[in-house]
């Protein structure tokens, strides 16, 4: 069976670009590599070896230094191994625009943001070049298109491969029974009473304004669990009428296993199959109507259910030595020069080397060329 489109698993170094230089500024750049056409600066090796270490501190500073001198040797193999998926992308003429766009506004849409030019705002606040940052995405998503063709679709798993694997990680696989739920809250809405002079706290409500409000929310909540039964889909309703936090994703709500609810609402929600919904309920809150998205049962799940979690297991199993297996293949297909010093741990002993002649010793074998050609 073929995948596609799976993230990238090769952690591939996504140096900044390096800004344009004026006439008058004096840095030159260290060369510290050239794969074919392009080059590898120092500059960016430090970069990316900077960067490597504050994300191995922060997500395990005990260990921080031990993790980052096994790594840190990978630093130019990761930044050849861009340039090398890069420039096979442009080969294939894969760009990455339209993806990029999409990226982007999912971006804005969960930062909350009203246009992309708040965006770019966002970032610059955050003192990142907005132009840096969308070429290192689309960088991102050139190599992750590169990887799921080139590599991606040539991988299968077999259904022997993946009985196997089910055989082998059945006692890993077993669960407790648990529910993941959606939610609609209706909340009552009680009326304001303005207190009778400023220094007063407002009145409570009435009794009778309490009534009210509970009975117009329970009618709502009624309402829209019969537009659900009558074909309404739950997480649309959700998003435009619930009152709870999770209205904005359409009610999603975390799973919960057998213990970790109220006995009323955990014998309701236990009830449910995958899809189906209860009836009002009420709460602290106010009305609420629960729908089970997710219904798993105790035990260990049968093969048929978990096969798509072993199918992606499976293809990262194979895929990691596939990318690494393809990434040696273009290294030896193109010309990588480095300077002395930077070990590239990628490297392949079948690399092409670019051999430099000066104009003397080409313009000789030019001529020793056409003479053998008998120009002369």
């Amino acid at each position: 069976m073929k995948k596609t489109g799976l993230p990238l698993l090769l952690a591939v170094g996504y140096a900044l670009l390096l800004p344009s230089l004026s006439p008058a500024d004096s840095v030159v750049e260290e060369i510290i590599t050239r794969v074919n056409n392009e080059i590898i600066t120092r500059s960016e090796y430090i970069r990316s070896r900077d960067q490597l270490k504050q994300e191995i501190q922060q997500q395990d500073p005990a260990n921080a230094d031990r993790i980052f001198a096994e790594k840190q040797r990978d630093v130019l193999r990761d930044l050849i191994d861009q340039q090398l998926l890069l420039q096979k992308g442009k080969d294939l003429g894969i760009n990455g625009d339209t993806e990029l766009i999409k990226r982007l506004d999912e971006m804005r849409k969960q930062m909350n943001l009203e246009t992309m030019e708040d965006l770019e705002k966002a970032a610059e606040a955050q003192g990142a070049s907005y132009e840096d940052f969308k070429q290192n995405l689309r960088n991102q998503i050139i190599t992750q298109k590169v990887i799921g063709q080139e590599v991606g679709q040539h991988l299968a798993m077999s259904k022997d491969e993946v009985k196997k694997f089910y055989d082998q990680h059945r006692a890993e696989m077993e669960q407790p029974e648990q529910a993941r739920l959606s939610e609609i809250l209706i909340a009552p809405k009680l009326p304001a009473k303005p207190a009778p002079s400023a220094d007063a706290k407002p009145e409570p409500p009435s009794e009778a304004d309490t009534e009210a409000a509970l009975a117009a929310a329970q009618a709502k909540a009624q309402d829209l669990l019969d537009q659900i039964h009558k074909g309404a889909k739950f997480e649309d309703l959700a998003k435009r009428y619930s009152d709870g936090p999770s209205a904005k994703d359409g009610g999603d709500l975390q799973s919960f296993k057998r213990g970790e609810l109220s006995k009323e609402l955990e014998d309701k929600v236990f009830a449910l199959k995958a899809g189906e919904v209860t009836d009002v309920i009420r709460t602290k809150q106010g009305y609420v109507i629960l729908q089970a998205t997710e219904h798993q049962t105790a035990g260990i799940p049968t093969l048929k259910e978990v096969e798509p979690r072993i199918q992606d297991a499976l293809y990262m199993q194979k895929l990691q030595p596939a990318l690494r297996a393809y990434l040696t293949t273009l290294r030896e297909e193109a010309f990588i020069d480095y300077r002395t010093g930077y070990i590239d741990s990628g490297a392949s002993a079948k690399q092409t080397k670019p051999v430099e002649t000066t104009d003397k010793e080409a313009k000789a074998k030019k001529l020793k060329k056409k003479k053998k050609l008998g120009v002369f």
